[in-house]
């Protein structure tokens, strides 16, 4: 029974479902399980989780598995749900609908109950449905960090790379947004796609002769600033595109690049990590995740900004399972959302 400072609208279960990593395995195989309801902290909420956005993260992970991990371990990191718990007073309360990124060092919330800290959730507006907002935490604030760290402004040139991704669907409308002239690539079938989001110059990602390409129509200056999305060898091309003390913003570890790289171009380079606000212990991170799902939140509701594409994904370690090998081998457009409740 809930004592005077807590509130409760619905009679919850004593176990849940749950789709978890038992070991880490290159199948990426999972179970379906019934695990105990999460006991929320003081500040956290318990919410009745509906949506959960997938992303290649959540394949790398299941495949290699994280070193603060115990399994089985309940994988997911983007969800979206109505809080079902939480202390008197405190914001978001019973009732509301909310959106988060998940702590990577905790269970995840790939289940049908999780708790999360009250102050790195956000609302979602009545006119953003719950599979769109299931889209937005991490390939929506890795894109907006990105444009935070290039520190992108009015007539600058940028390269996204692979601008059908998730990733960076969102980076060309927020580097449209800030008046650059956005150069990208993607598989043909979706050029289309990524102009109608802004991007003015689009190249084939699968072309042999990309590189040549991109150089040419860019010119001896060289972009001014590079997402760079794919990582590896990737890294290295994107720098050699750039400008003279360029700025690149990297959503992958950076690779071994040549000093003679490094001094004839001398970039800026930022890492982006969302679980680094976690990982990091820094409440004032973690707090500014909030924000931004905010400021994402507020964006599509006024239309200004577009969601990729949602393929809704079952409730099952099978199907689970299936989507993330896709997220793997890539050749999809769009976001894989799980429907939990």
């Amino acid at each position: 029974m809930l004592n005077s400072n807590e509130i409760n609208i619905i009679d919850l279960p004593k176990s849940m479902r749950a789709i978890v990593l038992d070991k880490p395995n290159d199948e990426l195989t999972l179970s379906e399980v019934q695990i105990p309801l999460p006991i929320r902290g003081e500040q956290e909420l318990l919410v009745k989780v509906e949506y959960v956005g997938l992303n290649p993260i959540d394949a790398e992970l299941v495949k290699t598995g994280f070193c603060d991990w115990q399994y089985p371990h309940t994988i997911g990191f983007d969800a979206v749900g109505t809080v079902v718990e939480a202390k008197k007073g405190l914001f978001p309360n019973v009732g509301d609908r909310i959106m988060w990124h998940a702590n990577i060092e905790k269970q995840g919330i790939l289940s049908d109950y999780a708790t999360v800290p009250n102050f790195a959730v956000s609302v979602v507006p009545n006119n953003i449905s719950g599979s769109d907002a299931a889209t937005l935490p991490c390939s929506g604030m890795a894109a907006l960090i990105a444009m935070k760290k290039l520190q992108v402004t009015q007539g600058e040139v940028i390269f996204i790379d692979a601008g059908a991704s998730s990733v960076g669907q969102f980076a060309i409308q927020f580097a449209k947004s800030l008046g650059a002239d956005v150069f990208t690539t993607a598989a043909k079938r979706n050029h289309r796609l990524v102009k109608q989001l802004g991007a003015d110059f689009v190249f084939d990602s699968q072309d042999d002769k990309l590189h040549q390409k991109i150089s040419s129509e860019i010119g001896p200056e060289g972009f001014d600033a590079v997402l760079d999305s794919l990582g590896g060898e990737f890294t290295a091309r994107n720098i050699e595109l750039m400008r003279f003390c360029g700025r690149i913003a990297c959503l992958k570890p950076l690779p071994f690049l040549e000093p003679a790289l490094m001094f004839r171009k001398a970039p800026n380079i930022g890492v982006i990590s969302l679980a680094g606000a976690w990982l990091s212990n820094s409440l004032c991170a973690q707090q500014k995740m909030g924000f931004m799902s905010n400021e994402l939140l507020d964006a599509v509701a006024k239309n200004s900004v577009h969601t990729p594409e949602v393929t809704l994904v079952s409730f099952s370690a099978k199907d689970v399972s299936y989507a993330l090998h896709t997220q793997i081998n890539g050749g999809f457009t769009g976001k894989q959302v799980i429907k939990v409740g």
